[in-house]
């Protein structure tokens, strides 16, 4: 038998022995800083906090296995001019005689006096009070401040070592200074420390590497590695230390470090023999089962752990593992999910132990993310579990089919059922199909899929009403992409009706569906012509309930109403209704891929008409990104670029372009209109105003703007009469616009420049002044000729004219100093304007594309009346704007 020290009595001699309670030596390892290897990386951030220790009695750095506690505190501690005590735990230091002695042990090997009087511990298994008092009022009375650090103290397992500890800790005062490392939370009054300020913390987030200090780490391993690389290594670890370390070690022996380091199975790696061990399989039976289980799932709360094990102890093994920092985060309201690598590392173990069980799994967390209203979840867990049938039928019933094409999960939910074979054959699957199919625009093959799903629907009677309503939304949009006004009535129509059979709360829950149907019920009414009727379906999407899932529709309905504006000849309100369209997806953060060109287009000709040659073409450059959607967005890309090519003199290509095929059920009047108008000024362009009439002939009395064209030709012709009475056909009522009540002031004034009634001449080209100077309309200045310049060049015209349309200062002639109030966005984009900003930094301070930007500073010059950065600033300044 050992010798043992039995008594207090007997204690020094324990004590001189150089034993332990059991009588066996102390292992000096337990008392050593542990060494930093070369590849160690110094984080100063994380040294200057641990530096706090020093002014608070109580440091706690915890976090999981391999965070990089240890390594980070011995280093500070090395580096302290004072002395430090380090005691490493383990299992073996069982019992307070264990640990008190270990712990005295410490003080002596780090140069702490330790009295004789304080004793040493005879049992194992307890220790004396008069210990703990004469240790803690000798600390005190030291004169000098003693740091202990105690490493991995989650080994402690005796709660009457937390509350000894605690006790020292009080009564040493200021003379000692703890700091506890560990993976759990210590059974210290925390609290308290709290409360009072008077303790240290570093956890798991703070201990996580940045991308900064991973390119760091890396660079000690010899490894180079940009930081969005580093970005996207630290997103899959989470800035775990080992799981770096680990990583970049592996990656020195591989021919291509970063294709490595982004590419790696966590499976099969130094980093999932490292969890398997440190963390899976120091864990009971039970725990481990239940990890492998859920790391099917992204995330998980106590009833979905439960359904997928059967056991009704989750919520306790759950809140154990998180406080153990066992690779379980907590994200509050009972709500868990595994670290990115530990959960890859287990799913790939899982497959290796029960292969069968995951499809198993998935499926019944769909069922259970089902019952739970939490569909997004659930449609995943149901196509990983391959039950494509159950996962399209739940996605229809939801009414949820309308989300492909909003913009917010529209990719994610291709992506996700491109999954689904041609052996599923229901109908919600080939309602999803036909969604997919218009979503590309593959007309043909959309049409056979609701073809086939409507007949299945009718088969036995009417199918559910989420389906049938679900299959009108798909008809509505088919009717669109088609051109078919009288369809998408009907597809709407009998949406309508199928509104009341379908639960409120569901129709609340998705209210995209009726903003899509309305939006493409008004594009398919825009294209019939049928203005009035659009504007009625378009506004009430327009105006409504602003939200994400609405967003495009909305940007949509916006887009469309600008070009209604734009065709009755109201440029200043198109251009307005088009840029909110453009920001309504962006403050949202909808991808571009989502949405459509037709604001682009409208504004592209808003520019031509003002002759800003250049920006029409940029507008149409970008909307060339674009595929054409519908007939309307077709038809509107042809107006634009044939309005440019007009301007720039390119005649024949203007007509080119206008006799591109717009695929559609029925023609569009007012589609048809503008052919004809391109056609006739193509005419004019190269002498022949009688063909220039003739091609207007027919559409003349349906339009105005086709009226004041056929007007131009016939006074090119040489009949005046003829071209008056087509004007007096243009009425001036809410409908016509400036753009075409200017071109048609103008005509008159040319018929009165060649009867030789200047008087009448000057007072209507007065009139055509006053009303293009709001709208800034140059073109159709432009397009008049020469016979304008010389009224233009003198007095009382070249006041109104000079600053916007010709040279020379702007005209002191009464008129709006501010032309319409700036939105809140503008006032945004001109205060920074004022301070100088470049247009690349407006947009990086506002969070918007720098497209957005020039937008709104094109609406504030039009606005303010001016056609410069300066001037913009200084009239802002002089209404008070600034």
């Amino acid at each position: 038998m050992s010798v043992v020290a039995t008594s207090d009595e007997n204690r020094d001699a324990a004590a001189t022995a150089d034993v332990d309670p059991l009588g066996d030596p102390f292992l000096r390892t337990r008392f050593a800083l542990p060494a930093r290897p070369d590849t160690f990386l110094r984080r100063e951030r994380l040294v200057e906090h641990l530096d706090q220790a020093l002014l608070t009695p109580l440091t706690m750095v915890n976090g999981a296995a391999g965070a990089g506690k240890t390594l980070l505190v011995a280093d500070w501690a090395a580096g302290l001019d004072r002395p430090v005590a380090w005691l490493t735990l383990d299992p073996a230091l069982q019992g307070p005689g264990m640990f008190w002695a270990h712990l005295l042990q410490a003080l002596r090997i780090s140069g702490v006096p330790v009295a004789d009087d304080i004793g040493f511990p005879a049992d194992a298994s307890r220790v004396s009070r008069t210990l703990l008092t004469r240790l803690a009022a000798q600390l005190g009375d030291n004169g000098r401040i003693v740091t202990v650090v105690l490493d991995e103290y989650d080994r402690v397992s005796a709660p009457e070592i937390s509350e000894q500890l605690e006790f020292v800790l009080h009564h040493a005062g200021p003379g000692l200074r703890l700091v506890i490392v560990t993976r759990t939370e210590p059974l210290l009054p925390l609290h308290r420390y709290r409360t009072a300020g008077a303790m240290t913390e570093i956890r798991g987030a703070e201990l996580a590497f940045t991308p900064e200090e991973t390119v760091a780490l890396l660079d000690r391993h010899g490894l180079r590695l940009p930081v969005h690389a580093a970005d996207a290594l630290v997103d899959r670890t989470r800035g775990w230390a080992a799981g770096l370390r680990l990583c970049a070690l592996a990656a020195r022996q591989q021919p291509d470090p970063e294709i490595y380091l982004k590419e790696f199975e966590a499976g099969h790696s130094a980093v999932a023999d490292f969890l398997l061990a440190e963390v899976l399989k120091r864990q009971p039976p039970p725990t481990q089962d239940l990890l492998l289980r859920v790391s099917v799932l992204e995330r998980f709360c106590v009833g979905l752990a439960g359904e997928l094990t059967g056991r009704t102890d989750a919520e306790s093994i759950l809140a154990g593992l998180h406080r153990e920092n066992a690779f379980v985060e907590d994200l509050g309201h009972t709500w868990y999910r595994l670290h990115p690598l530990f959960r890859e590392i287990l799913r790939a173990h899982l497959r290796e132990r029960c292969a069968d069980l995951e499809p198993e799994l998935h499926l019944r967390a769909a069922h259970w993310l089902g019952r739970s209203g939490l569909l997004p979840e659930m449609l995943a867990h149901g196509a990983a579990a391959g039950e494509w049938d159950f996962t399209a039928r739940a996605f229809v019933d939801d009414l949820a089919i309308g989300q492909l094409f909003t913009g917010l999960r529209s990719d994610d939910l291709t992506e996700l059922f491109a999954g689904m074979g041609p052996e599923t054959t229901s109908a919600a699957a080939d309602l999803v199909r036909a969604a997919g199919d218009l979503s590309r625009c593959d007309l043909d093959q959309a049409l056979a899929h609701l073809q086939h799903a409507e007949q299945q629907l009718t088969a036995d009677g009417p199918g559910p009403a989420a389906a049938q309503l679900s299959c009108a939304l798909l008809q509505a949009l088919a009717a669109r992409l088609a051109g078919s006004p009288r369809r998408a009535e009907q597809a709407v129509m009998t949406a309508r009706e199928l509104e009341h059979e379908v639960p409120a709360q569901l129709l609340d829950k998705h209210p995209e569906l009726l903003a899509l149907l309305l939006t493409h019920l008004g594009s398919a009414r825009l294209w019939a012509g049928r203005f009035d009727a659009a504007r009625d379906a378009l506004s009430t999407v327009a105006d409504g309930t602003a939200g994400a899932a609405t967003a495009l529709p909305r940007e949509e309905s916006l887009e469309h109403l600008a070009l209604i504006d734009y065709l009755d000849g109201w440029p200043t309100r198109a251009e307005r209704k088009a840029v909110a369209a453009m920001t309504e997806t962006e403050r949202f953060s909808l991808p571009r891929a989502s949405v459509s060109a037709l604001g682009c287009l409208v504004l592209a000709a808003v520019a031509v008409d003002r002759g800003e040659l250049s920006e029409a073409e940029e507008l149409l450059d970008r909307a060339s990104r674009c595929a054409p959607r519908d007939p309307v967005t077709a038809a509107g890309r042809s107006i634009a670029t044939a309005q440019l090519l007009l301007a720039r003199g390119r005649a024949r290509a203007a007509l080119a372009a206008t006799e591109a095929a717009v695929t559609a059920d029925v023609a569009s009047p007012w589609e048809r209109g503008h052919a004809a108008l391109v056609a006739s000024a193509a005419h004019l362009a190269e002498g022949r105003p009688d063909e220039a009439a003739e091609v207007l002939e027919q559409v003349a009395a349906e339009q105005p703007a086709c009226a004041v064209g056929a007007a131009r030709a016939r006074l090119a012709a040489g009949d005046p009469d003829a071209a008056l009475r087509l004007l007096d056909a243009v009425g001036a009522g809410e409908r016509t616009g400036p753009a075409v009540l200017v071109r048609a002031t103008l005509l008159r004034a040319q018929a009165a420049n060649a009867a030789g009634d200047v008087v009448t001449v000057r007072r209507l080209l007065a009139r055509s002044l006053t009303q293009a100077r709001r709208e800034r309309l140059r073109l159709p200045f432009l397009e008049a000729g020469a016979w304008l310049g010389p009224y233009l060049a003198g007095p009382p015209l070249h006041g109104l004219a000079a600053g916007w349309l010709t040279p020379g200062p702007a005209s002191d002639e009464p008129g709006p100093l501010l032309v319409e109030h700036l939105s809140g966005r503008e006032r945004d984009v001109l205060q920074r304007l004022a301070q100088m900003m470049s247009t690349e930094d407006i947009a990086a301070d506002l969070y918007v594309s720098v497209n957005t930007v020039k937008t709104h500073l094109k609406s504030v010059y039009r606005k303010l009346a001016v056609n410069r950065r300066g001037d913009a600033v200084r009239r802002a300044r002089e209404l008070h704007l600034l």
